[in-house]
């Protein structure tokens, strides 16, 4: 497929894309453009004063873990309030001062309650789901909802699973797909512009909080959708099952190749991209990470094979960055204070920050060559990502310690989103 980009303010160059049209300085998605933590940021600022980098304003938000996206000097956020229903708010880029939200009605809490997705812009169209499982296409002029969907309940989901739904959703040429994890759908294609079914799978096994993500596997698009093994916390008495990796056609849904063997009960990260149809499977609860490589058979049809298992690198929330052949992860588990982990694509470990400094679920950017990151707690941090050793160029406290500040950071003309549990933060970062 072909796909319109502008990478400049004054030209424009045609590029082979796996999503929309998007300016080079918009963040639409969960992860970015390309939903790998990757801007085309330039100009980053390579050291801060010492009470850090200018906040040009603040936004007073919900508790909850959602990211923003950003488009055309936008940003959306979907917001939550348990005890009315979820909201989608719009704020200007560059004075914080909120446009327009749209309420609706979706009571209920769970542990670690609050907003826990990140919408998705494409084309007039905003896009998200609560973490009751209301799917919403917003229309980003009249402000209105154009159709709206129950990823949940729609297909036999009846208690809410014990961390909600959690789910950012993506756009493939028309359709916008999503994984309900319910028991009578397993990943489901809606058109875009309506909401009908277009296709659906079977249930995929376990419910999970990944969101899927599309990948380039012998030169064709797949959806990579990462399912968990058996929560025996959570459910003592269900049978030990193993998570599975399957590779869906995006246009059909058909099942392309299966990976049964991943142990992780509670898999949040999507697969990464490792580069010469390999994926990487990171996970928090107790797994680690397995890499796994994506064959092509000479009849067709495709299989799978493990390269390698370590639990010595995961990460609970996030998928690890990859940035010029290694892995960068923050790998804080129940049981594991690994800090800031390092690891080369033969799953060698390179360097681990431990507990000085300490990273905890907070959020990466790799931009103009360096790492941006939140460390989950109070700090914000400018990184050399490098091998040989953990090189910080400049850090700064802009949080409140203590605030479980884990949700995606965003990045767009040179300003930073950061959202914690009762403000939203725009940081200037780039010149």
């Amino acid at each position: 497929m072909k796909f319109k980009y502008l990478i400049t303010v004054t030209a424009t160059a045609f590029i082979s894309m796996q999503s929309y049209t998007v300016f080079a300085q918009d963040w639409p998605q969960f992860l970015g453009p390309e939903r790998n933590s990757t801007s085309s940021q330039k100009g980053l600022l390579k050291s801060w004063p010492a009470e850090g980098p200018e906040v040009i304003w603040s936004a007073g938000v919900g508790i909850g873990f959602g990211g923003p996206v950003v488009k055309d000097g936008k940003v959306y956020l979907l917001d939550r309030d348990d005890e009315t229903g979820d909201i989608m708010r719009c704020f200007d880029l560059q004075s914080g001062k909120e446009l327009w939200k749209y309420a609706y009605s979706s009571p209920g809490t769970v542990s670690f309650p609050g907003s826990r997705s990140v919408p998705l812009i494409d084309d007039q169209y905003v896009y998200s789901c609560g973490p009751n499982g209301d799917l919403y296409c917003f229309d980003i002029n009249s402000h209105k909802p154009v159709w709206h969907k129950n990823i949940w309940t729609d297909f036999g989901g009846k208690k809410i699973p014990v961390w909600a739904v959690t789910q950012s959703p993506i756009v493939y040429d028309n359709l916008l797909i999503i994984a309900s994890q319910a028991p009578d759908a397993g990943v489901v294609a809606y058109n875009k512009k309506n909401g009908e079914i277009v296709w659906k799978t079977a249930s995929l096994g376990n419910e999970s909080y990944v969101s899927p993500k599309v990948i380039n596997l012998h030169g064709e698009d797949q959806i990579v959708m990462v399912t968990s093994s058996t929560n025996k916390f959570a459910y003592p008495d269900a049978p030990m099952v193993m998570g599975n990796v399957v590779g869906l056609d995006p246009k059909t849904g058909k099942k392309l190749w299966e990976f049964s063997d991943w142990d992780c009960h509670i898999s949040v990260p999507c697969a990464v991209d490792a580069g010469n149809n390999k994926l990487l499977i990171a996970g928090g609860y107790e797994r680690g990470a397995t890499m796994i490589e994506v064959h092509k058979n000479p009849n067709g049809s495709f299989s799978t094979s493990e390269v390698f298992t370590t639990l010595e690198f995961g990460d609970q929330t996030k998928p690890p960055v990859f940035h010029d052949g290694y892995f960068y992860a923050q790998y804080r588990t129940n049981s594991r204070r690994d800090g800031l982990v390092c690891m080369d694509t033969e799953g060698n470990i390179k360097w681990k920050t431990g507990r000085d400094p300490g990273f905890d679920r907070g959020s990466m950017i790799v931009a103009d060559g360096l790492i941006l990151a939140t460390d989950g707690m109070k700090k914000l941090y400018l990184f050399e990502p490098d091998p040989t050793g953990f090189k910080p160029l400049a850090s700064a406290d802009l949080l409140i310690e203590g605030s479980q500040n884990w949700a995606p950071i965003a990045l767009a003309d040179g300003k930073l989103l950061i959202r914690n549990q009762n403000e939203m933060f725009c940081v200037q970062v780039a010149e």
